[in-house]
């Protein structure tokens, strides 16, 4: 039919904006003793507490870094069972990544910079945020195995790193293969899960080879995630197109329901725990040194994960419960990830570093949806049919070609800089077919394969970029730094949709046509250039005292939408389409002001960051809809501001004992009126400078209690208990059109490890008290027990949070 509201990518433009780490966290790790793998350098590495970050493209201590970087280390990492980013996020300040399961990477949210409503289905790409596993720009959440560290960098960070990095930039930093030693690194994890009926289980190996030493090394970390699901899906359709999905119907005195249990045998099967993830992921790495100023890295990572459906409910429609989707499909997702890289490190004499990376990725993601209430939600009559059903099969295919190059200097001095160019194809195309089971035969059209809609999308982003930065130290304790870049990028798409049941479509897709016509198919393109800056300052006081200041411009790429422009003028009956002002849309920018004080006193006892920061944000890209056809865009159509601060700190009031808390405020939201901003049931709601941005928490924070008992040769029993609040939610700016406050929630957990020198074992708990959670809003309220005739739709869904884990974990190094 017509209107389309999640079709071609509905807020398919949700900012998605990078992670933070913690320096608390990280400086409460030794660094690792991977050498190269964690960029470690022992003249740096003086004290336990200093680990080396490379986020500013040089080595430097943690403590002394002059910008707001962060680093949570691999010590971290393992101790909190942070598998992925959405686990990082948690004790990252002023971060939000929505727990939405395994079926995408997940929308990050950085310092409250978003526009689109939440979803409880994720994300898989974004361009507002540069994510890069080493030296190689993605957004894929490959699993945190074998990491060194994992950093980050705050605030807008276009002069050194491309992809935009609108809110700032996350680094995973992969231990190095080494030519001096075979090491095996295993790891393992079973647990128990509340409300599941399976057990989870997790198992990865990490191994070094020396092939010819001090010249060639492999290392290798493979690893399969098999977590147990919770969410179950009771009313299936036991044969699509002749089970009736609701037979209790709805009338004037009743919302209806799902029958009775003669009912439900003839109708309905059931799927339980079908939110689980099965994953497998494998990153290899060949080192080949010439001499230790000349040597590659050439990499091979692939990860593959499998769900079965949405971490979500129905919140309670027709009588389903907390941990149970009433929809009518299985909506299994297939996530395929591919990364091919070369790195070369040429040291040109004492004067400069040469780095170069070539990176090709590709991603390859199916999945199918239960579509019956968005086509319920058009009001066509669909709903005639007492059988009516629909689901959606779709495909999205990414491929990335990415090539940078720069020089480092190396000649000491005063000053010192770095230049480079970067290069960045990115292909996407997608397609989705919607069926109607049993449909074509009650209205008697001659579509045996009840193919309802179709469309395709092909579109090709490329962004060229040159730049540089230098640091001039006046003094032993003073230096200033600037960088600027310019970019210039180019978009393209060609697409189209058709009807193959109705008018036009019926004629032009004749059964068993699956092909688009060409005069359905249409082209559009964009390009933009421009220059972003930066500027900073840090002064030390002392080896433990720095105070830094940073202004920094970032930017993020525009686009076509991928939505067939309209044929002028508009024939006659459905157009799927989009008018000339709403094919293209602009690139976003950002304007970061902020002040920081780190410190490390009284001889380590006491750490800490402090900062604070105002981002204004202009030209917002937020998702809108097309006039004809409602179907999901892009607009420049907002501006707003973001302003807070966070705090991070490790307090060691005794020998063993280490006390670490973070807490974050971000008071984000628009700063002039928008008209027709939010769309919602194909309404358009006005909104107001002061209403408040979605997606992210004003007040969060996590604490940690971490107690070591030795116990001898070097042996010790560790116990740590870790607390994490994550405040209200909005769900859509400012409340407008049917938006919904997320409450706030606080979740525990505790581990209680003996640890030797190779090995460890240990007991665990998630989520402590079995918290339930809401985590994310699927679509607005206004359509929760909306009903067609007698039929009650299910289009409404709420995310919910993880529930409770117990098990056992062990780690094992040779």
């Amino acid at each position: 039919m017509a209107v389309r509201f999640s079709r071609a990518g509905l807020l398919c433009a949700t900012a998605l904006i990078g992670v933070a780490g913690a320096p608390a966290l990280a400086q409460e790790a030794p660094a690792q003793s991977t050498g190269a793998g964690a960029d470690a350098d022992p003249s740096l590495a003086s004290d336990a507490n200093d680990i080396v970050v490379t986020g500013s493209r040089r080595r430097t201590t943690l403590q002394d870094a002059p910008i707001n970087i962060s680093a949570v280390s691999a010590e971290t990492i393992q101790s909190q069972r942070l598998d992925d980013i959405r686990s990082l996020a948690a004790f990252t300040p002023g971060v939000t990544v929505a727990d939405t399961g395994p079926a995408s990477t997940g929308n990050i949210i950085l310092r409250g910079i978003a526009s689109g409503d939440t979803s409880v289905t994720g994300a898989n790409s974004g361009n507002a945020v540069g994510v890069y596993l080493g030296e190689v720009p993605l957004y894929l959440d490959f699993k945190l195995i074998d990491v060194g560290r994992v950093e980050v960098l705050q605030g807008p960070q276009g002069t050194l790193y491309g992809l935009g990095t609108l809110a700032g930039a996350v680094r995973y930093i992969p231990n190095r293969p080494e030519t001096d030693r075979i090491t095996i690194d295993a790891h393992g994890r079973g647990y128990a899960q509340s409300h599941s009926d399976t057990l989870g289980a997790i198992g990865d190996v990490a191994i070094n080879v020396p092939i010819v030493k001090d010249h060639i090394a492999f290392r290798t970390a493979t690893g399969y995630y098999d977590n147990a699901g919770f969410i179950d899906y009771n009313y299936l359709l036991r044969q699509p197109g002749v089970s009736d999905p609701q037979p209790g119907r709805a009338t004037a005195a009743s919302t209806g329901s799902l029958g009775d249990n003669a009912d439900y045998g003839a109708n309905f099967t059931r799927k339980k725990d079908v939110n689980y993830e099965h994953t497998f992921t494998t990153r290899n790495q060949l080192l080949l040194e010439v001499n230790p100023d000349i040597k590659a890295y050439l990499t091979y990572a692939h990860q593959t994960t499998k769900t079965g459906g949405r971490q979500a409910n129905g919140a309670g429609v027709l009588g389903t419960g907390d941990y149970e989707g009433p929809w009518r499909y299985l909506e299994p997702v297939d996530r395929r990830a591919d990364l091919f890289a070369a790195e070369f490190n040429i040291n040109l004499a004492s004067i400069a570093q040469l780095v170069s990376t070539t990176a090709y990725t590709k991603q390859h993601i199916t999945t199918t949806d239960d579509n019956t209430d968005l086509l319920l939600d058009l009001n066509y009559g669909y709903e005639a049919f007492p059988e009516f059903s629909s689901y959606a099969n779709n495909e999205q295919r990414y491929k990335q070609l990415n090539q940078e190059v720069r020089l480092v200097s190396t000649h000491g001095g005063p000053f010192n800089w770095v230049i480079g160019g970067f290069y960045n194809r990115l292909r996407f195309s997608s397609t989705r077919n919607e069926y109607t089971p049993g449909f074509a035969a009650f209205a008697g059209i001659n579509r045996p394969d009840d193919l309802e809609y179709i469309s395709l999308v092909n579109s090709k982003t490329t962004e060229k970029a040159a730049y540089g930065e230098g640091t001039l130290h006046l003094t032993q304790a003073w230096q200033v730094t600037g960088g600027i870049r310019y970019f210039k990028y180019d978009a393209s798409v060609e697409g189209g949709s058709d009807t193959p049941l109705f008018g036009g479509g019926l004629t032009r897709m004749p059964y068993p046509s699956t092909t688009i016509a060409a005069s359905r198919i249409r082209t559009g393109d964009t390009a933009k250039d421009g220059v972003v800056w930066k500027a900073n300052t840090s002064y030390k006081f002392s080896d433990n005292l720095l105070a830094y200041f940073t202004y920094s411009t970032g930017y993020r790429v525009g686009g076509v939408n991928r939505v067939v422009p309209c044929i002028q003028p508009l024939p006659a009956g459905q157009n799927l389409c989009a008018l000339p002002n709403e094919l293209i849309y602009g690139p976003d920018r950002t304007r970061n002001k902020e002040i920081g004080l780190r410190a490390s006193l009284f001889d380590k006892k006491l750490q800490f960051t402090v900062d604070g920061y105002e981002i204004n944000w202009t030209g917002v890209q937020v998702p809108s809809q097309t006039v004809n056809g409602a179907i999901g865009i892009t607009v420049n159509g907002a501006d707003a501001v973001s302003r807070g601060f966070d705090v991070q700190a490790t307090v060691r009031p005794v020998r063993n004992l280490s006390l670490i808390g973070t807490y974050s405020y971000v008071d984000a939201h628009l700063t002039q009126d928008v008209t027709g901003l939010v769309v919602s049931q194909g309404i358009r709601y006005d909104a107001f400078a002061g209403d408040r941005l979605p997606g992210s928490a004003k007040n969060s924070g996590s604490a940690q209690v971490i107690y070591a008992y030795p116990l001898g040769s070097g042996n010790r029993v560790e116990a740590n208990w870790a607390t994490i609040y994550r405040g209200e939610i909005y769900s859509r700016v400012g409340l407008q059109g049917n938006g919904e406050a997320i409450p706030g929630y606080v979740t525990h957990s505790a581990a209680l490890n003996y640890i030797t020198n190779r090995f460890q074992i240990g007991l665990f708990a998630d989520n402590i008290f079995d918290k339930y959670a809401v985590t994310a809003i699927g679509n607005d309220i206004s359509s929760y027990n909306q009903v067609r005739t007698d039929v009650v739709e299910r289009y409404y869904s709420r995310g919910v949070l993880t529930p409770r884990r117990v098990g056992v974990e062990f780690r094992i190094h040779y």
